[in-house]
């Protein structure tokens, strides 16, 4: 009830602005991202970025900071792709950096066992029952028949869920756009190729397809998704040179696996995303020019199916007036404690998702019990932390279940 007031009260404080016109809207949403190269000089903001981190935005905030106002040409959301140890992240940051937008590096388990005072929960793993240990990557690489690989694939989707919905606050608070280093929508590539090895249960798989339903439907799709292309042998070459020991002498990455990763990547990811943002493939063998990306991203004209409402491609971001703009940001900053909620599924019939009671008590006793976890970020006395009585507030960016 109280989300239906909501949205009726800031649509109606935004029916007589002029961004409640669709013809408004379109131009904030403009056609060609544009370099600096191309411009000549840095992109001139016209309004100050919202500080959505320390601020709160909510219906009240809505009625006198519009959204629309902020946004401009770079005003998107790009996601790079592509097989491991592809060179996605150096390309990321280069496109990002010329293109003026924000950088999200790959999402990795250090966001989960790394808490904000920079204490590794890792450590604790001696003290812990087997079931309640850490995996991350390094342990899925040496020991992937773990029955703790499905809970680490779905732990990393619910990370790079995470991530982009803090891209969507960022760029719907300041007007920046972000250029993520892989993202949510292409999780499901490792999810798959786990599964066809039997790394992870047809039971876990069905958990993780159960979540995934729950959760990217409340998700504005990317622009725009750049993917970069590399055989299997130079994969191969690629994770050898780059020389991490637990990677190049890891059983998981055969031939066989690296295939069935691309087959999904191609066949299914890339060839679904391609309905709803513009797609980019390039041959990455031998590396490749970020400049010459970046003229061919100049060229992509973002509304060429605005005209058309039955057209799929950039519909999540057809909002028809302020409110809905306003809406939408909301959902995903003072909002994001209930999209994360999404990931509750009550699913008792697979035994390697579950801990028996006992385990889940130590677990927890060991656990909101190290340093920095028994209060919310900023109120942990132990931590050197003060100033705790005269605190009314706690820090948005740390608005997390």
């Amino acid at each position: 009830m109280t989300a239906v007031f909501r949205v009726g009260l800031i649509r109606l404080c935004s029916r007589n602005t002029p961004a409640a016109l669709p013809v408004a809207v379109a131009q904030q949403q403009q056609r060609f991202i544009s370099g600096k190269t191309m411009r000549g000089g840095p992109l001139v903001m016209p309004h100050k970025p919202y500080p959505y981190k320390e601020k709160e935005y909510g219906v009240f905030q809505a009625m006198f900071d519009k959204t629309t106002k902020r946004l401009n040409e770079n005003s998107k959301i790009i996601c790079v792709e592509g097989p491991i140890a592809a060179g996605k992240s150096k390309f990321a940051k280069e496109l990002a950096d010329e293109l003026e937008m924000l950088y999200v590096p790959e999402a990795n388990m250090d966001m989960f066992y790394v808490n904000s005072y920079g204490y590794d929960l890792r450590q604790l793993d001696p003290k812990l029952p087997e079931s309640c240990r850490s995996f991350d990557v390094v342990n899925f690489c040496k020991e992937p028949n773990h029955r703790l690989t499905p809970t680490f694939q779905i732990l990393m989707y619910q990370l790079r869920f995470e991530q982009y919905v803090d891209a969507l606050a960022h760029l719907l608070s300041t007007g920046q756009g972000v250029v993520l280093d892989r993202s949510c929508y292409s999780d499901f590539v490792f999810l798959e190729t786990m599964y066809k090895h039997g790394y992870v249960s047809k039971a876990a798989r069905s958990v993780y397809y159960e979540i995934r339903g729950n959760t990217l439907t409340e998700l504005l799709k990317p622009h725009l998704v750049i993917y970069l292309d590399l055989p299997v042998d130079a994969v191969k070459q690629r994770i050898k040179a780059r020389n991490n020991d637990y990677e190049v002498k890891s059983p998981v990455f055969t031939d066989a696996y690296l295939k069935d990763m691309e087959n999904t990547y191609k066949q299914q990811y890339l060839k679904d995303i391609a309905t709803h943002a513009e797609l980019l493939i390039y041959d990455w063998t031998a590396g490749g020019e970020t400049e010459v990306v970046v003229e061919d991203i100049e060229r992509i004209d973002f509304e060429n199916f605005d005209n058309d409402p039955t057209e799929k491609k950039m519909k999540d971001w057809r909002f028809h007036n302020e409110g809905e703009w306003s809406e939408a940001r909301i959902q995903y900053t003072c909002g994001k404690p209930d999209l994360m909620n999404y990931f509750n599924v009550p699913r008792f019939d697979v035994p390697e998702l579950l801990r028996d009671p006992d385990s889940g008590k130590k677990w927890r006793d060991i656990w909101f019990n190290a340093p920095g976890m028994k209060y919310r970020p900023g109120y942990n006395e132990d931590m050197g932390d003060t100033g705790l009585l005269s605190k009314a507030k706690y820090n948005m960016a740390d608005n997390k279940i």
